[in-house]
């Protein structure tokens, strides 16, 4: 249920230590590029994906029937990645079924994340959480899309069932520097199922909530919230 290119990045990243180390200067490169500028290190300040695995949300704040996921949690580690471009094709409205949903805002991720899943034994009830740090003002540009993703998505057919699933969403007060709850629902669902994106400075939350009768609305809210504290007692970069 993981986003492959999440794991492509945690490689990625893994592997930049060496790639440096391959490309470093000689002693005679160094000498001659020591009067030149130092380039501004965009990454400054901004929390590492093992500072970010810190903030997740621990096994108290989800519901007693909900466990770990084995293989439902990741980093970026030490090391950020580089920052991708946004894809401007028109979103693709089945990837807020996945059990990480920040891609159809165009953006892969960001340039460190972590994320965590909890579900019931036979997963008919899970909860995803998931922060991600971008660089500069990406982070309000990834809040903008996210909303414009769902207000093109306000009806979509599901891959598995071909149902119908509609989409509705609204702005979020007092959760982070901005944030955005949308749920979705299906006449062929049991239970629906909420979303939840915020932004606390230079990082964006994302949750997913199908636990509880209400689409999973209150337990999408009680860990949004604490993420959003989380990463505010953290320091994160505003």
């Amino acid at each position: 249920m993981r986003i492959p290119a999440r794991f492509v990045q945690v490689i990625a990243v893994a592997a930049l230590p060496l790639a440096l180390a391959a490309c470093s200067p000689s002693s005679s490169d160094s000498g001659a590029s020591a009067g030149k500028p130092q380039a501004k290190n965009l990454n400054a300040g901004l929390m590492t994906g093992t500072q970010l695995k810190k903030a997740l949300a621990p096994a108290s704040v989800f519901p007693s029937n909900l466990s770990v996921v084995p293989d439902g949690f990741s980093d970026s580690g030490d090391e950020f990645a580089s920052p991708a471009g946004r894809d401007t094709a028109k979103p693709d409205c089945t990837k807020f079924e996945n059990t990480t949903w920040l891609d159809v805002s165009g953006f892969k991720g960001g340039v460190s994340f972590a994320q965590g899943e909890y579900a019931n034994k036979d997963e008919t009830e899970e909860m995803v959480q998931e922060l991600d740090v971008f660089q500069g003002t990406t982070g309000e540009t990834v809040m903008r899309q996210i909303r414009a993703a769902a207000g093109a998505c306000a009806t979509f057919t599901d891959l598995n069932d071909h149902s119908k699933v509609k989409l509705s969403g609204s702005t979020t007060s007092g959760l982070g520097d901005d944030a955005y709850t949308m749920t979705m629902t299906s006449g062929h669902w049991e239970n629906g199922t909420t979303l939840v994106a915020a932004r606390v400075g230079n990082a964006v939350v994302t949750v997913t909530s199908t636990a509880g009768k209400d689409n999973g609305a209150a337990n999408a809210a009680k860990l949004a919230g604490h993420l959003v504290d989380s990463l505010k007692a953290a320091g994160a970069k505003g």
